[in-house]
């Protein structure tokens, strides 16, 4: 475990929530809040039931809440049967919504294309009678490969409504990526596209799946469906490969949702460790659903009229969350975007705020940065030159925003009349655990605020005990909720070692560092682990890694995060050659070459950002090594500390080039 981390925490400024908001929201005033907060802590099992019951249409009812029998597998309405795509769409088409606009989907280049529920739930209806006629059923697993589209959302929700487990891949990964997510899910059915675009440029998809497919175990998969995004030759195998247009003709716009246990997994989503290969998150279909609506119209305070844009990729889970189910299950309509946001220049998000009349946004400190960057070196993208009077509330995820990162964007994007909502959460949790109600919690640049109802955290130290105000540990959270990581997915033994440890005693483990001030709002110190968070992305280190040694100059590497503005953290590798340690242009030459090996072998997201060649790797005697003074390299700072357990202390005077 960790050593725990204490500092002094400096912001102290506040902002109260505007009081027009306040005068409508759903939670109004911290009151409010609290008595929110009483209902959950007096009894747990008639809050959750409650919420159960108002949230979600049941095809039979729960008589369980909570069963902790076999803790800490938890489980939640056991004995209850819903059907997830039925609570995201038919539920629309009876309440009055059918021609409302689910989704506004604005290509790469700017092309929109609009879709109302109605629309999308005979789309969504003739994916799944398609994928029923090949003989796919409730419990088979899929792993889908596209690109942010229409296309996407319906193909997750024609899975959801047949049962099929979804395992969704974000397509900046590699095939070794993909191939591993498809055999360790065990995968018989692909869903991808020819290519997608991304910034102008034409980006293969259908070919990584093949690569993945034509390595050992890829025989699994029986059929890939291909979405035709952007034309143009693919190769294709005529047994197995077919066409989604084609796949759909002639299929009815009706498909009765099968009904499926509240515990039978909704979707597995490969997040990294930080030893090992990627845990496979194994997320229930009732519990998932159920927080996910509820923060939806909590967090964003959801209303009717609102245009809700969460710019995530739904490789990641926050498109799972605030995308595809929970703000659906909402009725909102929402804005899906292909691009990236400084293409054609880095106005694009505030034109399209401005454009489609957006009112709630929710995007990355990463974007954020990177915009405020552009803005200050050119003024025509500063979002000053755009109308944003349409937006109401701003939220952040992803990872922790910086005081002044949030301050810029309070203040010149929400023109200080749209709280900025700093949502804590993560892949393991399902939806939002610590953030702000807009509506209710004061807030104070930096930090995620207080806990939503029926969440209870700690800071606890290395002797697992709750710190005072101020103290820095790790970060736990108390109680069962419905949303929780269900186990991953073949390895019951890991998500318990990883998630609940004993030395815990029962409480979930989050893997963050954490402080709670003295009015018990939360503050997000970093990871405890070595996970890399570049860009709201957790990238497993040991993935990396193992990726570097694959290649054939390099006998051993070890990557440590720095602190980096704009990304959050920086990738930093640390490369023992074999060989000669090159000079000038040869080591620049061979530090590309890498890069472009690591995009080829994970995905660029994965680059580092530095490399430093040594002819050897910092270790202990016993043969570890010693990534903390890595880090201090690596963030630039002179090594104080001591390095009398090195076996080879010379050998970090070899990294002062960084390349």
């Amino acid at each position: 475990m960790s050593t725990t981390i204490d500092s002094i925490l400096v912001e102290k400024r506040t902002f109260q929530p505007p009081q027009q908001l306040v005068d409508h929201a759903r939670v109004s005033g911290m009151d409010a809040y609290r008595a929110l907060c009483d209902e959950a802590d007096q009894d747990p099992d008639a809050f959750w039931g409650r919420l159960a019951n108002e949230n979600i249409r049941w095809h039979k009812p729960f008589t369980k809440v909570l069963n902790s029998d076999n803790a800490p597998f938890y489980t939640w309405f056991e004995d209850g049967e819903l059907n997830v795509s039925e609570n995201c769409l038919d539920v629309h088409l009876e309440n009055g919504n059918a021609d409302k606009t689910a989704l506004i989907f604005e290509a790469d280049d700017g092309t929109v294309d609009k879709v109302t529920f109605r629309e999308l739930h005979a789309r969504v209806c003739r994916i799944a009678n398609g994928i029923k006629s090949l003989g796919y059923k409730k419990g088979d697993r899929a792993v889908i490969y596209m690109p942010m589209s229409i296309e996407v959302i319906a193909t997750m929700q024609a899975c959801a409504r047949l049962g099929v487990i979804h395992s969704v891949v974000f397509g900046g990964f590699s095939f070794r990526n993909l191939h591993s997510r498809i055999v360790d899910v065990g995968a018989s059915l692909v869903i991808t596209a020819d290519y997608q675009v991304r910034g102008g440029r034409k980006i293969p998809l259908k070919d990584p799946v093949d690569q993945a497919l034509a390595e050992e175990g890829g025989d699994i998969v029986k059929k890939v469906i291909v979405y035709e995004r952007a034309g143009g030759d693919v190769a294709w195998t005529p047994e197995r490969d077919l066409w989604l247009h084609e796949l759909e003709q002639g299929q009815a716009d009706q498909c009765d949702p099968v009904p499926v246990e509240a515990e039978h997994p909704l979707f597995i989503l490969y997040t990294s460790g930080s030893t090992g290969k990627p845990k496979g998150v194994q997320h229930a279909s009732g519990g998932f659903l159920l927080w996910t609506k509820v923060t939806t119209d909590w967090v964003f305070d959801a209303k009717p009229d609102d245009v809700f844009w969460c710019t995530a990729d739904v490789g990641w889970v926050t498109g799972h969350s605030y995308i595809t189910y929970g703000s659906m299950a909402a009725g909102l309509t929402q804005i899906v975007f292909e691009g990236v946001p400084t293409y054609p220049d880095a106005g694009r998000f505030w034109q399209m705020v401005d454009r489609h009349n957006v009112t709630v946004f929710y995007t990355a400190p990463t974007a954020i940065r990177s915009l405020i960057k552009a803005s200050e070196s050119d003024s025509n993208v500063h979002p000053k030159q755009y109308d944003l009077s349409s937006l109401r509330i701003l939220g952040s995820v992803g990872e922790p925003i910086n005081p002044e990162a949030w301050v810029w964007y309070y203040t010149n994007v929400g023109g200080e009349r749209c709280p900025v909502i700093d949502t804590w959460w993560q892949t393991e949790t399902g939806a939002h655990i610590v953030t702000p109600l807009p509506g209710a919690t004061p807030l104070k640049p930096g930090s995620c605020t207080l806990p939503l109802p029926g969440i209870n955290v700690a800071v606890l130290d290395e002797a697992c005990k709750e710190v005072g105000a101020g103290r820095g540990g790790n970060l736990v959270i108390t109680r069962p909720w419905p949303s929780m990581i269900r186990n991953v997915w073949g390895d019951p033994e890991r998500f318990k070692k990883t998630y609940f440890p004993p030395e815990m005693g029962g409480a979930y483990l989050s893997g963050d560092n954490a402080q709670i001030d003295e009015d018990g709002y939360c503050w997000i110190m970093g990871r405890t682990d070595d996970v890399l968070s570049v860009s709201g992305h957790r990238l497993g280190g040991t993935e990396i890694e193992s990726a570097l040694v694959a290649h054939d100059r390099i006998a051993e590497a070890a990557v440590v995060g720095r602190p980096d503005d704009t990304t959050g953290e920086a990738i930093v590798a640390f490369i023992m050659l074999k060989g000669a340690l090159p000079q000038g242009d040869e080591a620049r030459d061979l530090a590309k070459n890498i890069r472009d090996w690591i995009t080829s072998e994970v995905g660029p997201i994965a680059k580092p950002r530095e490399i430093r060649f040594g002819n050897n790797l910092p270790k202990t005697r016993s043969g570890k090594i010693m990534r903390r003074l890595l880090r201090v390299i690596a963030e630039g700072n002179e090594v104080t500390q001591d390095v009398s357990t090195l076996e080879n202390p010379d050998v970090l005077e070899q990294f002062s080039n960084a390349y």
